[in-house]
C-alpha cells in the first residue's frame, strides 16, 4: 500500500473514530471504502477488525479509569454469550461469496440508516434497572445473536447493544456503552483469531487504520457530544446511503 492510501487509510479511519464516538456505525464507512480500494468484502471485513479492536481495548481503559461499575455478573455472561456469537458469525463470514458480502451489507446499512431516523428521543427520567431473572436471560440470548452477527460483519451493531441493553434491562447509557465495548473487546478478538488463522487480514491496512480510528476518538471526546450529535447523524445518514446505494448497484 503506497503513502497516498495510508494517508487516505488514516482519514477514513479518523471518521470512523470520531463516528463511532460521537453516534455509532464507523464501520459503516470503513467497510465499503476498504472494498472500494480493492479488497475482496471478507479481506476488508478482517482486516476492519484490527481498528475495531483497538478502539475498545481504549475505551475499556477509558471506562475503567473514570471508575464505571458494571452489573456483576450479568455483564460476564452477556460478554461470554457474545464471545461464542463472535465465534460462529467469523466462521460464517471467512467463506462469504463478495458479491453477497456487499449486498448482505448495503441492506445492513439502509437498515441502520433508517433506524437513526426514526429513532425517538425520550426526554422522561430514566426507568430503574431490569435485571430481574426472565430479563437477563432475554439479554443473554440477545447477546448472543449480537455476537453472531458482531463476528459476521459488525457494522453497526453498537445500535443494536443499545436498544437491546436500554429496552430490555433499562440500563443508563453510561453502563451501556461500557457493557458495549467490553463484549466488542472479546467477539472481535475471537473474530480475528478466526480471520488470521484464515489469512484474511492485511495486517498494515488494519494497524493504519486503527491509528486513524485512535485519533478520531480522541479528537471527538473533546467534541461537545450534545453539539454535534444531531450534525453527525445527519452526515452519517447521507453518506451511508451513498455507500449503500453503491455496494448494491455497482459491486462487481
Amino acid at each position: 500500500m503506497d503513502i497516498l492510501k495510508h494517508i487516505l487509510v488514516v482519514g477514513v479511519g479518523f471518521a470512523a473514530g470520531f463516528l463511532n464516538t460521537i453516534a455509532g456505525g464507523g464501520s459503516l464507512i470503513t467497510l465499503p471504502i476498504l472494498i472500494f480500494m480493492g479488497l475482496p468484502g471478507a479481506v476488508a471485513n478482517a482486516t476492519n477488525r484490527v481498528a475495531i479492536m483497538a478502539q475498545n481495548i481504549s475505551a475499556v481503559t477509558g471506562f475503567n479509569s473514570k471508575g464505571v461499575k458494571l452489573p456483576m455478573p450479568y455483564s460476564l455472561f452477556l460478554a461470554g454469550a457474545s464471545l461464542a456469537g463472535g465465534f460462529l458469525g467469523a466462521r460464517l463470514a471467512v467463506n462469504i461469496n463478495d458479491a453477497l458480502f456487499n449486498r448482505i451489507l448495503a441492506v445492513i446499512m439502509v437498515a441502520v440508516v433508517a433506524s437513526i431516523v426514526l429513532e425517538k428521543r425520550h426526554t422522561s427520567g430514566a426507568p430503574a434497572e431490569r435485571l430481574t431473572l426472565p430479563a437477563q436471560i432475554a439479554g443473554i440470548l440477545a447477546f448472543f445473536l449480537l455476537g453472531v452477527y458482531g463476528g459476521f460483519i459488525q457494522a453497526g451493531i453498537g445500535f443494536l447493544v443499545i436498544a437491546v441493553l436500554t429496552r430490555i434491562n433499562r440500563l443508563s447509557l453510561v453502563k451501556t456503552n461500557y457493557i458495549k465495548v467490553f463484549a466488542a473487546l472479546l467477539y472481535t478478538g475471537v473474530a480475528i483469531v478466526v480471520f488470521a488463522l484464515e489469512n484474511k487480514i492485511i495486517w498494515t491496512t488494519g494497524l493504519v487504520l486503527a491509528i486513524g480510528q485512535g485519533l478520531g476518538g480522541w479528537y471527538a471526546s473533546r467534541w461537545s457530544v450534545n453539539k454535534g450529535d444531531v450534525w453527525i447523524k445527519r452526515v452519517m445518514v447521507a453518506a451511508v446511503t451513498v455507500l449503500a446505494i453503491k455496494l448494491w448497484f455497482f459491486n462487481s
